[in-house]
């Protein structure tokens, strides 16, 4: 089973920034493809960011512009650099991966491979809430 660990959530006024940390498994980045998800309450679970083995990142819209997903080549991490958030950014954000996998898009809610491969597993989460 897929072991990651996300940290580095907590609480921040609109318009602050946080940075999120995932602890992957040492693998092949280039045949990895890594993404985040968040929960809200009451509301599905959704992917905002993923980047294929290839390099490539993808965002949804509602955080485009204002989030980075970034990974370390040097050690077995994954990152979300969050800037401008607002209220309904508030959720319990999740890091995932899949392998083998080349390339990675997100939309309609979810994040999934090119081949349709759904992200499935998931560590315990870090909660983020924005508020003033």
């Amino acid at each position: 089973r897929v072991q990651l660990e996300e940290s580095g959530g907590g609480s921040v006024q609109p318009g602050g920034s946080l940075r999120l940390s995932c602890a992957v498994p040492k693998v092949a980045y280039s045949q990895t493809c890594m993404a985040w998800f968040r929960q809200a309450p009451g509301k599905e679970r959704e992917g905002i960011a993923a980047i294929g083995g290839d390099g490539n990142t993808v965002y949804d819209f509602s955080v485009k512009g204002r989030f980075t997903l970034s990974r370390d080549n040097t050690k077995p991490m994954m990152y979300l650099q969050m800037n401008s958030l607002k209220p309904e950014d508030t959720a319990m954000y999740y890091c995932s991966y899949i392998r083998p996998c080349y390339s990675t898009n997100c939309g309609g809610g979810s994040c999934y491979t090119d081949e349709g491969i759904e992200y499935n597993d998931f560590g315990p989460g870090t909660q983020v809430t924005v508020s003033s």
